[in-house]
């Protein structure tokens, strides 16, 4: 890509919230979100099962993608003619990524792998010379996120973190942000993020690996392990793949590979509590495990077994936030946001935004510009639009890597303490938990050897 144009801010979010409508123009001529393919960047995705299709398929309206990467033959078949069904040109298949980086016709890579390659695909690509999207939760551990702040600093590539409520359901999130930030719930006294529980698994034995899938390189950062899998068969999203497995899908029940709940929605409700909060540039000082259940024993903060899920299936935490305002993140009620205040109340979630406080604004609107003002500019619909939008100002998007994991990092010291079944003091100067030199240990991980990431 060329050199583009740096617009305003205000300008750069104006562009995104147009969408397709709204262009911008590189020195060179090139507008991003026109309907001329000569005019649209190229694109390719890492990781297509379920999410990376997703975020394929809704970037096909203001990108060409020339290439993709999956570990899984079939995976990677079935969404190349996907691809070439929807636009008419085939991509290139690829099963291992790092050939996919060394083409020069590539201007950005979409990550939609399991959260355990997030950080060494993402920093392998920047240093490639590519833009980022990767999908939440951005990573594995806090120091991971350390690492990609680096890069991001160290290469000046853009990076969108896929956290979709800061964009395509964000009209109902940013309004309850302005609301807080409008004194509507006077003083905040408490947020309390519902991201739901999850549930165990049977004893899921070893068997053969699948035909198509290079285990050793889906596991990749990830300790070697048996492929683990039941017969019978998940059903809806996600479907077409077995129910209980430490592979497709079901990874996000282990730790080796993801966080569970905690990471998978947390990345979602944390982040908006936070926002609101005022708190993105920094974290909690103390986490506490009120409650919580993990499917199988533990020892030492790491499972006992290896044959079951093992992250938590029931929790309450709390986490003491700047202004020493509780932020409750609990399996329990309903999936959203609930703010209190000196003032009011009013709950969020994707469906609704209610309460006295919303209700008044019939007769007590807010302030003209109020909501543009926490967004910091006309709300974005699309989070492609929004991430092409940045390449081309040479601007971090809406939802940036340095906001995205402070908020995380509230969700990894919740499963800390968990694992560990005790509270943690935080430094959120320092981005290290204080007096505590096993609970720190799990602030990063050791890669599997020949998997390290490439630098």
């Amino acid at each position: 890509m060329s050199t583009p144009l740096n617009p305003t801010r205000r300008q750069f979010l104006g562009s995104i919230a147009a969408g397709s409508a709204g262009v911008m123009m590189s020195t060179s001529g090139h507008v991003f979100g026109a309907s001329s393919p000569s005019d649209r960047p190229v694109f390719a995705t890492i990781g297509l099962r379920n999410q990376g299709w997703t975020i394929t398929d809704k970037s096909t309206k203001f990108a060409d993608f020339a290439a993709f990467a999956d570990v899984d033959a079939d995976v990677l078949g079935s969404n190349i003619e996907k691809l070439e069904n929807k636009t008419g040109k085939k991509a290139d298949g690829y099963k291992d990524y790092r050939k996919l980086l060394e083409r020069d016709d590539i201007d950005a890579v979409m990550i939609g792998a399991p959260d355990h390659w997030h950080t060494k695909i993402s920093v392998e690509a920047m240093l490639a010379g590519k833009d980022v999207y990767c999908e939440k939760p951005l990573t594995l551990t806090i120091d991971e996120g350390k690492l990609i702040e680096k890069i991001v600093k160290q290469t000046g590539r853009v990076f969108q973190v896929g956290t979709m409520q800061r964009t395509e359901c964000s009209q109902r999130f940013v309004k309850a942000v302005a609301l807080i930030r409008d004194g509507r719930i006077g003083e905040v006294r408490r947020v309390t993020c519902g991201i739901n529980g999850a549930t165990g698994s049977p004893v899921i034995p070893a068997i053969d690996v699948p035909e198509g899938l290079d285990w050793d390189m889906w596991l990749g950062p990830a300790p070697m392990v048996p492929y683990r899998a039941l017969p019978e068969m998940r059903k809806g999203y996600g479907g077409g793949v077995p129910l209980y497995t430490n592979c497709h899908y079901a990874w996000r029940n282990w730790y080796e590979y993801s966080g569970g709940q905690m990471n998978d929605w947390g990345a979602h409700h944390v982040d908006i509590a936070t926002w609101a909060l005022g708190a993105s540039d920094t974290g909690p000082n103390k986490v506490t495990p009120v409650s919580y259940s993990l499917p199988v024993e533990y020892e030492n903060g790491y499972p006992t077994v290896s044959d079951q899920y093992n992250s938590p299936t029931k929790f309450e935490i709390h986490a003491n936030m700047p202004g020493d305002i509780p932020m409750i993140i609990t399996s329990e009620g309903d999936n959203g946001i609930l703010f209190e205040g000196t003032k009011g109340r009013f709950f969020v979630n994707r469906g609704k935004l209610v309460g006295k406080p919303v209700e008044d604004l019939e007769s007590n609107p807010l302030p003209e510009g109020a909501v543009e003002e926490v967004y910091g500019g006309p709300v974005s619909e699309n989070h492609s639009a929004n991430f092409i939008a940045a390449m081309n100002a040479r601007e971090q998007p809406i939802s940036d890597v340095w906001t995205h994991n402070r908020m995380l990092e509230t969700c990894h010291l919740a499963n800390i303490s968990i694992r560990l079944g005790r509270e943690l003091n935080w430094d959120p100067d320092a981005r290290q938990i204080v007096g505590d030199e096993e609970a720190n240990a799990f602030l990063s991980r050791e890669s599997r050897k020949g998997y390290e990431i490439d630098m």
